[in-house]
């Protein structure tokens, strides 16, 4: 009597979510991001950290947790880490995510003057920003011709402040030898409306850019549910 083979590798039935995978892949492909809901747009991401899983259930938990797909890649590492479940490898491949995001969005705003291409500036700065938890405190430097010359991060606070000093502003600006600035700064409740402190600073960071020739063009503060403009609120 002869021996059946025993089964190969090769015979091994396949886990459940590898036709999953593919089927979710496919829509994608075909469909876009528009035709997924975020927590499967996050299973994309997930998909090549975590070959070997299921991540529907973490892609739902993340959701459930920070609330959307733009919050969950947002969100600090040592909170993303907090997740049970949740590796060093697919904490790396969400700021991947995050990372490429800011690089298309400042990519619209690099070369271009500023001030004409207001639309981009405020794009730029709602990916940067209006998604983060900590209060975060940005300049944007320009030459005479309104280019970006620098973005850089000034200050990281709390919920609902970060540490703003208007002379340091100055002195980074004559560093950069930038002409003009575009102050931004985000609004961790998702309230764009300016407090009077904000109004307040804004008017002591130019009264200390004036004599040194130093404009201040904007004041502009993100939130989840849109902008605000100082200049446009004519409030400087």
């Amino acid at each position: 009597m002869t021996r059946a083979a025993a089964p190969g590798p090769e015979d091994a039935a396949e886990p459940h979510y590898t036709g999953h995978r593919e089927r979710l892949r496919d829509r994608f492909r075909k469909a876009g991001a528009d035709a997924l809901a975020d927590y499967e747009l996050l299973e994309l991401v997930l998909f090549r950290a975590m070959p070997r899983r299921d991540v529907k259930p973490l892609a739902k938990s993340l959701i459930s947790r920070f609330g959307s797909f733009a919050q969950v890649v947002s969100a600090r590492p040592e909170r993303l880490q907090e997740i049970d479940g949740l590796g060093e490898a697919a904490v790396c491949e969400l700021k991947i995510v995050e990372a490429a995001a800011r690089r298309l969005a400042r990519s619209s705003i690099e070369n271009r003057p500023s001030l004409s291409s207001f639309s981009a500036v405020v794009d730029y700065c709602r990916t940067a920003m209006a998604f983060l938890d900590r209060e975060e405190f940005r300049i944007l430097f320009l030459d005479k011709k309104n280019h970006l010359i620098a973005d850089e991060v000034q200050g990281v606070g709390t919920i609902d402040h970060a540490p703003v000093y208007p002379r340091e502003i100055m002195r980074r600006a004559l560093e950069l030898s930038a002409s003009a600035i575009i102050l931004v700064h985000n609004h961790p409740s998702g309230d764009p409306e300016p407090s009077t402190d904000d109004i307040y600073m804004t008017h002591q960071i130019i009264a200390v850019g004036k004599p040194l020739k130093v404009e201040v063009h904007d004041h502009l503060i993100i939130g989840r549910h849109g902008h605000a403009s100082l200049k446009g609120l004519r409030l400087i």
